[in-house]
């Protein structure tokens, strides 16, 4: 096989942070062949309180470093950035380089409940696109389903700290939440890659009041039905060892221990099972190699 087959090339991944590492667990899972990039923009997060101006040039930024770097297509492990900016990068890199963007699975939610109404937990970013209102109107409003929206700015940083199951983060979760059982909310969609990471959080609080739902799953399955279309997909050789780099925009010594202790961790997805990536032993924070990276 050529060196120059473009089904060779790696797949690239990027997030404001550590929450696409949730989306990088199912790509693993649904694609363990292919080499992965995984670009965190932590100089810049959370984005979600960020103007639509400034998503759209991050984004662009780091899509665009990525391509530098030689990747086949991009998934965008982040619902506020691809509620901004995946019409104007699509139209830029053509039907040839897919960018791939993720829109919270509120359709499923709205499939699966029971008590017509299903909550949303997005960040202030996701909360003002334009995907989630859409999605919203397509399946929500024809089914007569009630979607709540539970808002908060602080949960992303709390996990980009490595806080995820603390004493602050289950006050934060308490408060944004608490009004959504209170309305017989029986789904909680998870409307930003970090948030599975806080599932056993939220579970400590709310035991089984909610499904929790997140869109990591589907978002692996298109990846590799695009990349199958495409001719991208890489072929399973036996001789290939599948090899995942990362790059942050901003501190390495910061970001390592949490990416290494979240890519360690089972976190919950849209399928109802436990997933976690093929790191046997977990990895060490002073043993997971990640690069910085200017974009």
């Amino acid at each position: 096989m050529s060196n120059a087959d473009p089904s060779c090339r790696p797949l690239g991944i990027f997030d404001s942070g550590v929450g696409g590492l949730s989306v990088l667990a199912e790509i693993r899972r649904v694609l363990p062949q292919e080499d992965i990039v995984y670009l965190a923009d932590t100089a810049h997060l959370p984005y979600g309180a960020r103007g639509d101006d400034d998503l759209r040039d991050l984004t662009a930024r780091a899509v665009a470093a990525l391509h530098a770097r030689g990747v086949k297509g991009v998934v965008v492990a982040c619902n506020t950035a691809s509620a901004f900016s995946l019409t104007h990068l699509r139209e830029k890199y053509g039907p040839q380089f897919p960018v791939i963007g993720l829109v919270p699975a509120v359709k499923p939610a709205i499939q699966a409940t029971r008590s017509r109404v299903v909550g949303v937990l997005a960040t202030p970013g996701t909360l003002r696109g334009t995907l989630l209102q859409d999605v919203i109107r397509q399946w929500a409003v024809p089914a007569g389903v009630e979607v709540l929206m539970a808002v908060s700015a602080a949960l992303v940083p709390l996990v980009e700290a490595g806080q995820q199951d603390s004493a602050e983060t289950r006050a934060e979760l308490r408060r944004v939440l608490e009004p959504l059982r209170a309305a017989g909310a029986d789904q909680l969609v998870l409307g930003c890659t970090h948030y599975p990471f806080l599932a056993p959080a939220i579970r400590a609080e709310f035991g089984d009041t909610f499904a929790l739902v997140d869109s990591g799953a589907a978002v692996a399955r298109h990846t590799r039905s695009t990349l199958e279309r495409l001719g991208l997909l890489r072929p399973e050789v036996v001789s290939h060892t599948p090899g995942i780099s990362y790059f942050v925009t901003g501190s390495v010594q910061a970001a390592q221990p949490v990416m290494a202790t979240l890519l360690a961790g089972p976190m919950h997805n849209t399928d109802q099972h436990l997933s976690t990536l093929p790191t046997s032993p977990p990895p060490r924070a002073d043993a997971l190699r990640i690069e910085s990276i200017q974009t």
